[in-house]
C-alpha cells in the first residue's frame, strides 16, 4: 500500500478542510449548544470525503492525524481534538468493511453510517471522560449521544 501524489494532495486538502472547519464552525456549535456538534460534522464530513476521493486504507487516518495536529498547533486549548484523533483510527478500520467505497448502494451507505456513528460515539466517550471530567456513565449517555 502506498500513496500516489494525487492521494497525498487529497490528504493535504482534506486535512486543511478539517482544520479550517474545526477552527471556525467548532467553536460556534459549542457556544450555541455546549456540544461539539459542528466539530463532529467537520471531522466526519471531511473523513467521508477523503474516503470517497481516495478510496485507500490509511487516507482517513492521515487526514485525521494531520488535521488534529494542525488544530492543536493553532489552538492548543482544543484538547477535544485528541478524542477525534483517536476515533479516526476506528473510522479507518470500520471503513474496510465496505472496501472504502462510499457509493450509493445500501450496504456501502450503511457501513459508512455505522463507521461514522461508532467513531463519533467513541470520540464522545473519550472527550467526555478524559477532557470534560465527566463520569463514565455521563459520557456513555448524555455526552457521547450528543456528539
Amino acid at each position: 500500500m502506498y500513496f500516489k501524489p494525487v492521494d497525498i494532495a487529497l490528504i493535504a486538502i482534506f486535512a486543511a478542510m478539517w482544520t479550517v472547519l474545526n477552527l471556525t464552525l467548532g467553536p460556534i456549535g459549542f457556544t450555541l449548544f455546549r456540544l461539539p456538534i459542528f466539530c463532529d460534522f467537520s471531522v466526519y464530513f471531511t473523513l467521508l470525503l477523503a474516503t470517497w476521493a481516495s478510496g485507500k486504507i490509511g487516507a482517513p487516518s492521515a487526514v485525521g492525524v494531520i488535521g488534529a495536529l494542525l488544530v492543536l498547533a493553532v489552538r492548543p486549548g482544543s484538547t477535544q481534538m485528541i478524542g477525534f484523533l483517536m476515533s479516526v483510527f476506528l473510522f479507518d478500520a470500520l471503513m474496510t468493511l465496505c472496501g472504502y467505497e462510499t457509493r450509493f448502494k445500501p450496504y456501502n451507505i450503511a457501513m459508512a453510517a455505522l463507521a461514522t456513528a461508532a467513531s463519533a460515539y467513541f470520540a464522545g466517550i473519550i472527550i467526555g471522560t478524559v477532557f470534560m471530567g465527566g463520569s463514565l456513565e455521563w459520557a456513555l449517555t448524555f455526552w457521547a449521544f450528543g456528539t
